[in-house]
């Protein structure tokens, strides 16, 4: 009886816990780091201070677990897109602009996106973070203790009805040692009706000469995206290692009815990474992965310190990525393993079923949440050679399932599990 009494009340513990998790909603896909700039001259400067089209959220105030800004939406945004992107947050929580719900994010660790253009006005408007008192996904995040309410750098973005989503990348070598460069720019519009935009693309070498060059015209209907895809040769003496780390530079700008719109100008890399037997290759040849756990929030200024202890690889620990320690790494020629936002340690290692959320069916599309969030907003970084779906989780139903969504992703870099234990969840890589 007793038996049959403790089965029950595990069966009751789940389905209280699977109520008590909220799914993301409101959020734009998950993409990259991407700048706006309003003329091609501050494009070329790249200047990370701000412009007319990317504005900074500063001046949060506490109150509990609310925080709160203002901003300011000026006439030129008229008839354009208006984005609000959080590049974390301590907790779960609720957008609000102007006191109406924007959406809802279940994994406040990585960048989250908002469209609010239906919710500001021209002039001052006030946006609100609600965190959850009780972090529903505290079970995911055995590394936190009580934080307290925070969020990281904040922008409001404008972009044209029909704009640039995301950027893609994936490179290939030839049997003649060279690469061919795949570049996809993702478009998107906000439009009702179908929208017709043409869109530039010129793609220039470390050195400043133009690689390749071109525009297409592109016809959206009504909030779809499409990809518009080119092709470009690239030197082998020209990839992205850790001795070789000038980037190319992409430039891009949209027009619409004979005026340009927007213009963006963002750094890439090519190089090839994956896993053989094991071994990591980088551009074909074998590379021994010496790791150094650190945070997310690591120091850049650190970096040649890890070096020189002979270090060419960071595996990051769970929890938010600082943008500007990868942008290092890139620099550095340093290796970087990506840490999805799941440790669950506290949870116990039981693989039976509801014994660990990992095995708990409720909590399938926040594993999955978590895991392509976490790609999504890392991809861009040539540093990036490898993504860790968890740590200390045990092993379930939610990490199978985590592995075969990304693999669907068709990328050449592997995803491993470090407490996979023989299971087939994971892909192979060695590292000291």
């Amino acid at each position: 009886m007793r038996i049959i009494l403790s089965i029950m009340a595990l069966i009751s513990f789940g389905t209280a816990a699977a109520q008590e998790y909220t799914p993301s909603f409101g959020r734009e896909l998950p993409r990259s780091a991407i700048r706006i700039y309003p003329t091609a001259a501050e494009a070329a400067e790249q200047g990370g201070t701000g412009n007319r089209y990317m504005v900074p959220v500063a001046a949060w105030e506490a109150d509990g677990n609310r925080l709160s800004a203002s901003f300011t939406v000026p006439f030129v945004w008229i008839n354009r897109q208006v984005f609000l992107r959080l590049g974390w947050v301590s907790g779960t929580y609720e957008v609000r602009i102007n006191g109406r719900t924007a959406g809802y994010d279940a994994d406040g660790n990585v960048p989250a996106e908002y469209n609010i253009t239906k919710l500001v006005e021209e002039g001052r408007n006030r946006v609100e973070i609600l965190l959850d008192e009780s972090n529903p996904a505290a079970v995911l995040e055995s590394w936190k203790e009580n934080p307290r309410a925070e969020t990281g750098p904040a922008w409001v973005i404008s972009q044209p009805t029909l704009h640039v989503r995301d950027i893609l990348s994936r490179t290939r070598i030839g049997e003649d040692g060279d690469a061919t460069a795949e570049i996809g720019i993702v478009l998107k519009t906000g439009s009702l009706n179908p929208r017709t935009s043409r869109i530039y693309y010129t793609l220039l070498s470390p050195s400043g000469n133009t690689v390749t060059t071109g525009s297409r015209e592109i016809t959206l209907g009504m909030r779809r995206e499409d990809t518009v895809r080119f092709l470009a040769r690239i030197p082998y003496d020209s990839l992205w290692c850790d001795t070789l780390t000038a980037p190319y530079r992409l430039q891009l700008k949209t027009q619409h009815e004979g005026r340009y719109e927007e213009y963006l100008e963002q750094p890439l890399a090519f190089r090839t990474a994956e896993a053989e037997q094991g071994r990591m290759t980088i551009n074909g040849r074998p590379v021994a992965l010496k790791c150094r756990e650190v945070p997310g929030n690591y120091a850049p200024s650190e970096l040649r310190k890890l070096r020189g202890e002979g270090y060419n690889t960071l595996r990051l620990l769970p929890g938010p990525v600082a943008e500007p320690l990868l942008d290092s790494c890139d620099r550095l020629g340093l290796y970087v393993i990506v840490q999805a936002p799941v440790d669950t340690r506290r949870s116990g290692d039981s693989r039976r079923v509801g014994g660990n959320p990992t095995n708990d069916p409720a909590w399938r599309e926040a594993y999955i949440e978590r895991a392509l969030d976490s790609y999504h907003t890392t991809k861009l970084h040539p540093s990036v050679i490898a993504f860790s779906l968890a740590i200390q989780s045990a092993n379930g139903i939610n990490l199978y399932e985590s592995y075969l969504k990304v693999k669907e992703l068709h990328e050449s870099r592997p995803f491993i599990y470090p407490d996979v234990e023989g299971e087939w969840n994971s892909d192979r890589l060695l590292t000291e």
